[in-house]
């Protein structure tokens, strides 16, 4: 039995993010994890859905794979690790709904400790990467979360990546995350699964 659980969870609509999402949670098992991986759902109706080409149908795929995210989810995980596309240079309003959605657990003080982490995609090469990043930082700090980043203390961030997070670019076509970026993302779930089991075999966690 895993001694160790981690949470992903992310919201993708072409498919990018959740490739970076799969990345991390593969490295999180083989570091010893049990993990669950989360689709957060989308919350506009089908009409707005419709004036962007194969949303619906690669949102029904997805959620066909992937639960939604619960608040039962992030007080199991010993680390969550948080995925997002770009919106303007921030979090998806899907995934920060899910983040909102855990003020309870917040103040019952049910997130502190956990080891937390995060990463993203964008459509262009200076869409915001970083600036998502950065910014999906400042709720897990107020919901007493442990930030884990990639650091540049592996081979792999100075190939990809960045040293906020695992990222990917897929210039306007949705193209699948490189080699380069799966390594960053590979690196990122091992981290932070190693830093959960520290903090946890330290008594920071129960």
């Amino acid at each position: 039995m895993a001694d160790i659980n981690v949470l992903v969870a992310f919201y993708s609509r072409s498919g990018v993010t959740e490739a970076l999402a799969n990345a991390v949670g593969e490295a999180a098992a083989k570091e010893g994890a049990e993990v669950r991986l989360r689709r957060a759902r989308e919350f506009v109706g089908p009409d707005v859905m419709a004036k962007a080409a194969g949303w619906k149908e690669s949102a029904d795929a997805m959620n066909a794979r992937y639960p939604a995210p619960t608040a039962e989810d992030a007080e199991w995980a010993d680390a969550v690790i948080f995925g997002t596309p770009t919106r303007f240079g921030n979090v998806s309003a899907e995934l920060k709904a899910y983040i909102d959605s855990l003020g309870g657990l917040w103040a019952q003080g049910r997130l502190n400790n956990k080891a937390g982490s995060v990463f993203c995609s964008t459509s262009t090469p200076h869409g915001g990467n970083e600036a998502t990043l950065l910014t999906m930082y400042v709720p897990l700090a107020h919901l007493g979360f442990i930030i884990v980043p990639t650091g540049y203390v592996d081979p792999t961030v100075f190939s990809a990546g960045t040293p906020y997070g695992a990222s990917s670019v897929s210039f306007n076509q949705a193209k699948p995350p490189s080699a380069e970026d799966l390594a960053v993302a590979h690196w990122q779930g091992r981290r932070v699964t190693m830093v959960a089991r520290a903090l946890k075999t330290a008594g920071m966690r129960a």
